[in-house]
């Protein structure tokens, strides 16, 4: 697959085939768990129905959404097409999937309760909190992160040379090269000597441009301040509590949990099944697995409050500093019908899902496709605006 501009903002790669177009506050250990919705099979409006099935008409296999809202007991599920061509059968709402970039938003969390508790600032400069042996300039940037801070890192305004758009890894990654190399690891210093081989994109502070190195960074950053993995601290600080039992973090294995479907992209002009992978590259930009429910639970608690305290809540909304396209790890979508939506976006190999919730929390969507790529544009606001405004009042 051709690599992706980068330009549509939350999306976890990037290049031309564009796909249409994430709870509880740390050591809040009494708090009572979240207990997981019961999906509703009713038939759901008829507006979601003919988004979900545009899609497939579009060319994705499949496509499926979760609604939750407020006073409702049960959440609404979805469904178009299918989740194994082989095989026929629909997509579930217990399916677990590849979330992309959706990832980054619980990264974004984590990086600011660990502001909220003092131990990072986020004016701090980022090679300030890099872990022994990882690198922090390089031959192509010998400025390298020494400039950067974790604000910039989290709302994309770093600069740092994206590494899946190093022409031989994205070929390897997305490309013809993908048969071969699927199952290769790949190590955050290595994937970060790439970026520093290439020349910034701009200086520090001075534009939005969305990078994977960026959050590739703050996984990092996170190990060296609290001497954890990454993906440890979010299971302990938002898994656990809020009891996402269906969400991981898989790092290098390849396989996904049961129950899934499968997953396909386009590499030339071929369909190939890409289900099975080794997310080492993706890590902390977008490696994450999950379901639509442990999306929406995760969503309603973050913008609920249940997740930061007020001032790092207006932190994560900020987007004056990239002219209103992104905060930190979330940003705010406005439809057509004057209602916005917060939420994220991400995809990777085989994999699209989109989040977008009331500002509230208290009305959440989730959607997801079993393809990365599209072959009919489809607005990417499609489902969101069949859900929140045919649903107003």
């Amino acid at each position: 697959m051709p690599r992706r501009s980068g330009r549509h903002r939350g999306t976890f790669r990037t290049g031309a085939l564009a796909v249409l177009a994430a709870l509880l506050l740390t050591g809040s250990a009494g708090r009572p768990r979240v207990t997981p919705p019961s999906p509703d099979h009713r038939r759901p409006p008829a507006t979601t129905m003919r988004a979900l099935h545009r899609l497939v008409h579009g060319g994705s296999p499949g496509a499926a959404s979760l609604t939750t809202r407020a006073g409702f007991p049960t959440a609404r599920f979805s469904t178009a097409g299918v989740a194994d061509l082989r095989s026929g059968r629909p997509m579930g709402p217990q399916d677990r999937f590849r979330a992309g970039s959706l990832t980054k938003t619980l990264v974004a969390t984590v990086v600011l309760q660990l502001a909220a508790e003092h131990r990072l600032s986020l004016a701090d400069r980022a090679a300030a909190h890099l872990p022994p042996g990882v690198p922090a300039t390089g031959p192509g940037d010998r400025t390298g992160l020494r400039g950067v801070t974790i604000r910039q890192l989290l709302n994309h305004t770093s600069g740092l040379f994206n590494y899946t758009d190093d022409p031989r890894l994205s070929e390897n990654l997305f490309g013809t090269g993908f048969g071969a190399h699927r199952y290769d690891r790949h190590t955050p210093a290595e994937l970060l000597r790439t970026t520093l081989s290439h020349h910034p994109t701009a200086a520090p502070g001075t534009r939005y441009s969305y990078s994977n190195t960026n959050y590739l960074v703050l996984g990092q950053v996170i190990r060296a301040v609290t001497g954890h993995p990454y993906a440890t601290e979010i299971r302990r600080r938002l898994l656990v509590p809020a009891g996402l039992g269906h969400t991981s973090f898989p790092g290098t294995d390849p396989a996904l949990p049961t129950p899934h479907g499968r997953a396909y992209s386009l590499i030339g002009d071929r369909r190939v099944d890409t289900t099975s992978l080794n997310p080492s590259w993706a890590g902390p930009a977008g490696e994450m697995v999950t379901t639509l429910g442990d999306l929406n639970r995760f969503y309603s608690a973050l913008l609920g409050g249940r997740l930061l305290a007020p001032r790092q809540m207006a932190q994560i909304r900020d987007e004056k500093r990239t002219g209103g396209i992104y905060g930190l790890g979330l940003y705010a979508t406005e439809l057509p019908c004057g209602v916005t939506v917060w939420g994220n976006r991400g995809d990777i190999n085989g994999s699209y899902a989109r989040t977008a919730a009331t500002a509230d929390g208290r009305h959440v969507l989730s959607y997801r496709l079993n393809t990365d790529a599209h072959s009919t544009p489809v607005p990417d606001t499609a489902v969101l605006t069949a859900e929140f405004c045919a649903s107003r009042g």
